[in-house]
């Protein structure tokens, strides 16, 4: 990746372990970033950012629909065991991300960032409509809960290398002065997931009955994904090659080099995937259960609620991508991290006086940081890695914070309310989240330039600089 602003390293350079030949610092390329025309860049971004919209449409209307289809699949449970069994399975999804991550990163680090990303967003696509048309525990049984389990175990599998896989694609396409702002399509595409999830699920429970929703409505939106899907693969297959200006690996597995020669990397990226993940979905998923479950509003305000609090984070982040390229991506991280550890305890006080206008306020006070956090995490992230690892380290940095502190969130979270008594309890585990994400990018700042003046002083590194994996010399 043509390095500059925030993807700049420092003209130090890294050493093999035994002291032997340096090579420049992870996330500078082995060739200059091949012309783009505005209009390429903005359809780079758009598939980029449309295929995570898929993925986090199914995983927001999973989490959005988990109280009503926890009597459908595990029956025999109180409600509030049947809940977290639901969420478990929203957890275990999870589980199996960074053995995708592993398969789709080493594709796309092998054999082409497109070819990869064509792959994932039909699986996702699939295994989300399947969803739809599971039977219940009523129809067939502990069959049901079987089913469920497997459609999720699936549909994890090749979500796990959709979201790393965008990043990069559109971090290595971006100029060096626009990267954030275009990295911001990321990011937009996985909001927009949640925000279209719940509007979905928000029009479905006002127009059905109660008991139209519970028993089959519920199944609608998971329908809906399908058009989404193909709406997708053709974004994606009428993109321009992506991989004429990077360096792919023809060496090893990505897998071992990028364990190998750039643990650090790997550490800092998922320390800051915790941070984002940990806040993100508790903003995104957890707190429409916890409006409805815990504070007992009505579910269709909340789901609209949840809607138009999502779209403003959306709209926000193309401001705050233009931000980051103008003070610095770390900078932005810090804002997002500290806002988020600041704000979200008053923000549950607040939702907590039985008034659907101050939880609103509250919700969109949580939700503003995610708009400066996921821009400068989903920006950085693919820049701590060369081109020869890059799909690979991404997406296993990604998903290995997704497993430990994103999917979890939901299930910790209700947990901790039920345990404890303390419906601001959830709090805790954001701010613990957030703690790591601020110390991978205390740490950042050592081996990241992400300012206009850092890329003024590299211009003359840039130009020169290549980078080959260890595994290769």
């Amino acid at each position: 990746m043509t390095t500059g602003n925030d993807a700049t390293v420092p003209s130090r350079e890294m050493h093999r372990p035994d002291g032997s030949d340096s090579i420049p610092a992870a996330g500078a390329r082995t060739t200059a970033t091949s012309a783009r025309t505005p209009a390429q860049l903005r359809r780079i971004a758009f598939a980029g950012g449309i295929g995570t919209l898929i993925e986090y449409y199914d995983y927001a209307l999973y989490g959005y629909v988990a109280t009503i289809i926890a009597p459908l699949f595990f029956p025999h449970q109180n409600p509030v065991a049947a809940l977290l069994s639901t969420l478990a399975v929203f957890a275990l999804s999870y589980v199996i991300r960074p053995i995708g991550g592993i398969v789709f990163g080493w594709v796309g680090d092998r054999y082409g960032r497109r070819r990869s990303l064509l792959v994932t967003v039909v699986g996702i696509g699939l295994a989300n409509a399947a969803l739809g048309v599971l039977p219940t525990y009523a129809a067939v049984g502990v069959l049901a809960p079987v089913l469920l389990v497997i459609v999720r175990v699936v549909q994890g599998f090749f979500a796990g290398g959709e979201l790393g896989g965008a990043a990069t694609v559109i971090a290595e396409s971006a100029p060096p002065d626009k990267r954030a702002r275009y990295g911001a399509f990321t990011p937009m595409g996985t909001n927009g997931g949640f925000a279209i999830a719940s509007a979905a699920i928000g029009v479905v429970s006002g127009v059905l009955a109660t008991h139209q929703l519970d028993t089959w409505g519920w199944r609608i939106p998971f329908l809906i994904g399908l058009p989404l899907t193909a709406i997708c693969y053709t974004a994606r297959r009428m993109l321009p090659n992506t991989d004429s200006h990077v360096s792919l690996g023809r060496h090893g597995f990505p897998l071992l080099s990028a364990l190998r020669n750039y643990p650090i990397s790997l550490l800092q990226a998922t320390a800051l995937g915790v941070g984002v993940q940990g806040a993100a979905y508790i903003g995104s998923t957890f707190i429409t259960i916890y409006l409805v479950t815990d504070l007992h509003y009505a579910k269709t305000p909340v789901y609209w609620i949840t809607a138009a609090v999502t779209l403003v984070a959306v709209l926000l982040m193309p401001l705050t991508g233009r931000l980051a390229d103008r003070i610095g991506t770390l900078k932005v991280a810090g804002i997002g991290l500290l806002g988020y550890a600041a704000i979200t305890y008053p923000a549950f006080l607040l939702m907590d006086h039985g008034s659907l206008g101050l939880a609103a306020l509250g919700y969109v006070l949580i939700m503003v940081n995610m708009a400066f956090l996921q821009v400068a995490s989903f920006t950085l992230t693919p820049q701590l890695f060369p081109d020869e690892v890059r799909y690979t380290g991404t997406a296993l940095a990604t998903n290995v914070s997704v497993v430990i502190a994103g999917g979890t969130a939901p299930y910790i979270a209700t947990w901790l309310v039920h345990q404890t008594g303390n419906l601001r309890s959830p709090y805790y585990f954001i701010a613990t989240t957030c703690s790591i994400g601020l110390i991978a990018v205390v740490t950042m700042r050592r081996s990241l330039a992400t300012t206009p003046q850092d890329l003024e002083r590299r211009k003359p590194h840039m130009m020169t600089t290549s980078c080959t994996p260890r595994s290769a010399r």
